[in-house]
């Protein structure tokens, strides 16, 4: 069985990639489509946006995290559809020095392993014919990625569009649309990237006037009979095994990042997942095996978990006999104190001794090997997991045992290792998988 496909992907960020992959999205949803949304790299924002335009989970391909086997199981989640569109991250060929365990995390990879023809979305601000040079040098770089044509973005006029794309025709690259400048079409931003999707005002609206743009300035046909039809990739290796057999899993505003891949996992071997919301103040389920908090914005809610008596409660409750794992900023929650940016300290769950804070921000980011020092949920000590690190808090107090050995993607040790206390563990960074 084969689905067309193809890799919506840009020369670097902030160049429009999500107004034309949601666009298209919803356009080709509309006509009937069944369309297989996919995220290169390790994005825990982008795939929410994406199941609202499509209907569909969108799951992300990592090909520093992820192993060969992996990769295959989830791409066959494609299987069912019609049509599969996946959006890089960064540049198209942005990655790391090192490689992982397929490579170094660049959507070139992705779009080559899979023949998935690339769609380059080319800001055209400020130029005319020397977007072609641009262009040009994208398709010419790796002659193993399949190369689809551009779609120009922020176009000023018809004649600046009339230039844009005589360049591209002298060097024989196909303009698959043209985009007009529009400056009410951007998705709000904050520190981490987009708003959630949960967040945004009238998302649909938004997703439905992005797929009428792509409509009117965009050849959906061509766009279509560029994809490139592979053989679709059986599963050769199982999704990551959930932590415990009945998960409370934290889920709101503050508790978001998980990525669709690990769930799918959870479920497909039988696991139950309880959600709950902390900003709610709900506790986790009393016969819960395993307490979960994933990532998310808990700095912007500080006050309202501060105050969250039943949460902060049943999750010491639980921790008396039971794991309870925490990553990023569910991490910081489970600590001792939680500073914000306007420099307030507030209490948090006091299961671990760490206090962090905004108020000094520094970013951290990249890819991470963790060995594990001490058991955490679902893992034994000595256990070896790759995941991604991007956070701007810093460490003030750290006081417990480091929970892993961790290096980058060049292998250099990492300072934030983690931490734990009896049954309690967290790390800055949101796992993607075990290590082969």
């Amino acid at each position: 069985m084969s689905v067309p496909g193809l890799m919506i992907a840009a020369p670097a960020s902030g160049t429009g990639k999500t107004t034309v992959m949601l666009g298209l999205l919803r356009a080709l949803t509309e006509d009937g489509l069944a369309v297989q949304p996919f995220k290169s790299g390790p994005d825990y924002i982008d795939p929410a946006f994406h199941r609202a335009a499509s209907g569909r989970a969108s799951f992300n391909l990592d090909s520093w995290a992820m192993g060969a086997g992996l990769l295959d199981t989830i791409v066959a989640q494609a299987g069912s559809a019609d049509f599969v569109l996946a959006e890089g991250s960064m540049g198209l060929y942005d990655g790391v020095a090192c490689n992982g365990a397929c490579g170094n995390g660049a959507s070139a990879e992705i779009a080559r392993r899979m023949g998935w023809p690339v769609v380059l979305i080319v800001d055209v601000s400020g130029q005319a014919q020397s977007a072609a040079a641009t262009a040009l040098g994208f398709r010419l770089f790796d002659a193993q990625v399949p190369f689809a044509g551009v779609i120009l973005n922020r176009v000023a006029s018809p004649r600046h569009e009339r230039l844009a794309r005589r360049g591209m025709e002298a060097v024989g690259i196909t303009v698959l649309g043209a985009l007009p400048r529009r400056g009410d079409l951007t998705l709000p931003e904050r520190h981490l990237g987009l708003v959630q999707a949960a967040e945004h005002p009238d998302l649909d609206r938004a997703i439905t006037d992005y797929a009428a743009f792509l409509r009117a300035h965009t050849d959906l046909a061509a766009i279509r009979q560029a994809a490139a039809a592979t053989i679709q990739p059986a599963a050769t290796a199982p999704l990551p095994p959930p932590p415990a057999q009945r998960i409370a899993l934290a889920r709101d505003a503050a508790f978001s990042f998980t990525y669709p891949h690990l769930l799918e996992g959870w479920r497909r071997a039988g696991a139950e997942i309880l959600p709950f919301s902390p900003l709610a103040d709900e506790a986790p389920a009393r016969d819960a095996d395993c307490v979960w908090l994933p990532g998310g914005y808990p700095e912007l809610h500080a006050g309202t978990i501060a105050a969250a008596d039943r949460f902060r409660a049943g999750l010491a409750r639980h921790a008396q006999t039971r794991p309870v794992h925490g990553e990023c900023g569910g991490y910081m929650v489970l600590g001792a104190g939680l500073i914000d940016k306007q420099g307030t300290h507030h209490q948090m769950a006091g299961l671990l001794g760490l206090v962090t804070s905004y108020a000094q921000r520094k970013m951290h980011l990249g890819y991470r090997h963790a060995c594990l020092l001490a058991p955490m949920a679902g893992f034994a000590a000595g256990a070896a997991l790759r995941g991604h690190e991007f956070h701007y808090s810093t460490i003030i107090e750290q006081p417990d045992a480091p929970l892993a050995h961790i290096t980058d993607a060049e292998g250099a040790d990492v300072a934030e290792a983690g931490s734990f206390r009896g049954t309690v563990t967290g790390t800055f960074f949101h796992m993607i998988a075990p290590a082969s």
